[in-house]
């Protein structure tokens, strides 16, 4: 947890360098944030190239709202929160179109242990993938980028318990459709069980 510490402390001071006009500050924020902020708003759209234009219209904010920030408040999910209110805001003005967008592949994560082990990585990301958003949400917040429940549900507007309840019911949906896949498909979606290669031979 202190690498998170260490993160959070240099990201803070790069958001007070850049309120008082340093745009190294900027550059600071932008090369520890894109990536991370990039496949969240995948989670969103769908679509890699929606996101990379999300994420352009995210820091296009942070701009704007650069001098509401309280130094010395977390910055991640300060940032988060606008990057969230930003794909909300996309969502709602093209509601009425409902074009079904092409599900491009999730953006490259770095995928934590209590997601590796419950199955093959392609699987794990395309059922991720059919997650309710809601559910996706937290789960790419916590489990794959790493953010804190406290800091989860600054972002998604709910306390950290409730946010810790919506990722443990979120996996546990993983987990059941890995199973439908293992009995569908006759495979299982982790690892190959023991007994079953004595079971052939």
């Amino acid at each position: 947890m202190s690498g998170q510490g260490d993160d959070e402390e240099r990201l803070i001071e790069c958001m007070v360098e850049y309120q008082q006009g340093a745009m190294k500050g900027f550059e600071g924020l932008y090369a520890c944030l894109a990536a991370p902020l990039k496949r969240y708003l995948w989670t969103f759209v769908r679509s890699s190239t929606q996101a990379e234009d999300l994420l352009q219209e995210t820091f296009l904010q942070v701009h704007r709202a650069r001098h509401t920030y309280t130094p010395r408040r977390p910055v991640r999910p300060w940032i988060y929160a606008i990057a969230r209110h930003v794909a909300l805001m996309y969502l709602r003005s093209n509601r009425r179109r409902r074009e079904v967008l092409p599900a491009e592949g999730l953006p490259e994560l770095p995928v934590a242990p209590e997601i590796e082990s419950l199955g093959d990585r392609a699987l794990v990301h395309r059922v991720l993938a059919d997650l309710p958003r809601q559910s996706q949400e937290v789960v790419v917040l916590h489990h794959l980028l790493g953010l804190s429940f406290k800091e989860v549900g600054r972002i998604v507007g709910s306390s950290a318990a409730t946010a810790k309840v919506r990722a443990h019911r979120a996996l546990r949906s993983i987990r059941t459709r890995l199973e439908e896949e293992e009995r569908q498909h006759g495979q299982p979606a982790s690892a190959p069980q023991a007994g079953h290669q004595g079971a052939a031979s």
